[in-house]
């Protein structure tokens, strides 16, 4: 294609058991959505009319759509990506959505770990040159021709047993290492 991407650390996922969650912030689907397309990985669509657009796109990439939230009032939308995940599917998510606070990983992704057993995979993603949007995730737009690194970090399990605190604490570890897999993914093209 016309853009160079790498992705260190994407051997952690090929081989596991399990289905995988693969965490990213809000801005920066645009590249995972490249990678993944027609890989039949699951994605969570809310049901607005932005996510209707959404829909139509990644459909059309191959993707396997659930409409819905998996926060407040999205039970339904949970449970059959909870579904997926049993059943050996992977899926993407942005943990900070849907509509922020930015790189702040909300409650649903951590309930869909601990009920499927799928391994949350943070990841963080960079593009050199790109354009950074004034909307509040800071959309990250890559050019044509650029370089772009999808850079994967180890494996964080939810146990089904985990204690309310226990899965706060797992929370925050995957904020840290979706930050940290952020600023490894930079450091590969900005130095």
């Amino acid at each position: 294609g016309t853009l160079r991407l790498t992705t260190p650390g994407y051997e952690k996922i090929t081989g596991l058991p399990c289905g995988v969650i693969i965490c990213g912030w809000h801005g920066k689907s645009l590249i995972p959505g490249y990678f993944f397309r027609g890989k039949g990985l699951w994605v969570v669509i809310s049901q607005s009319r932005d996510g209707d657009i959404q829909n139509v796109v990644f459909s059309s990439l191959g993707y396997k759509v659930i409409r819905g939230s998996t926060g407040r009032g999205g039970v339904r939308a949970a449970v059959e990506a909870i579904r997926a995940l049993r059943n050996g599917g992977s899926m993407a998510m942005t943990p900070d959505g849907p509509r922020g606070p930015s790189g702040v990983v909300q409650g649903g992704v951590m309930l869909m770990a601990q009920k499927s057993g799928a391994a949350l995979i943070p990841v963080g993603i960079s593009a050199r040159p790109r354009t950074l949007a004034k909307s509040w995730d800071r959309y990250l737009v890559p050019w044509a021709f650029g370089r772009a690194v999808f850079l994967f970090g180890d494996p964080i399990y939810v146990p089904a047993d985990a204690s309310e605190g226990e899965i706060e604490t797992l929370r925050l570890k995957l904020e840290q290492e979706i930050h940290a897999c952020e600023t490894a993914a930079e450091a590969e093209l900005f130095g």
